[in-house]
C-alpha cells in the first residue's frame, strides 16, 4: 500500500518560513518524480515544484521561484519543501505527490494528472 505522509506546515507570520516534509512508503521511491502542489479555498490545485528522481533536476512555478526550494532524501524516502518569505497569498492546503517516470522533461510534471499518489494535505497559513 502506497502512502505519502506529510508533516510540517501551520501558522506563520508574513515573511516567515516553514518546511514541509513528505515521507513515502510502499513504492520504489527513486523511480518516482516528486512534486508539490497547493490549493487555496475556491481555487484549483496549482503546481509549485517538482524534482527529478535523483534530486538534481528541479522546476518551479514562477509564483514561488526564489522563495521555495524542493529537495529529496532518497535514503529516507522523503521529499521536502522549504518555504521562505511567506505572504498571505501563500495560504493554502499543500500537497506532495508522486509521479511514475514517463518523460525526461520536468515540464511534463507540472500537471496534477501526471501524479498517481498524493499526500493527505497540510494547511499553511501566512498571517498578515
Amino acid at each position: 500500500q502506497v502512502q505519502l505522509v506529510q508533516s510540517g506546515g501551520g501558522l506563520v507570520q508574513t515573511g516567515g518560513s516553514l518546511r514541509l516534509a513528505c515521507a513515502a512508503s510502499g513504492l520504489a521511491f527513486t523511480t518516482y518524480v516528486m512534486g508539490w502542489f497547493r490549493q487555496a479555498p475556491g481555487k484549483e490545485r496549482d503546481f509549485l515544484a517538482t524534482t527529478s528522481r535523483d534530486g538534481i533536476g528541479t522546476l518551479y512555478a514562477d509564483s514561488v521561484k526564489g522563495r521555495f526550494t524542493i529537495s529529496r532524501d532518497n535514503a529516507e524516502n522523503t521529499v521536502f519543501l522549504q518555504m521562505n518569505n511567506l505572504t498571505p497569498e501563500d495560504t493554502a492546503v499543500y500537497y506532495c505527490a508522486a509521479a511514475a517516470y514517463r518523460s525526461p522533461s520536468l515540464a511534463d510534471y507540472r500537471r496534477a494528472q501526471q501524479y498517481g499518489y498524493w499526500g493527505q494535505g497540510t494547511p499553511v497559513t501566512a498571517a498578515s
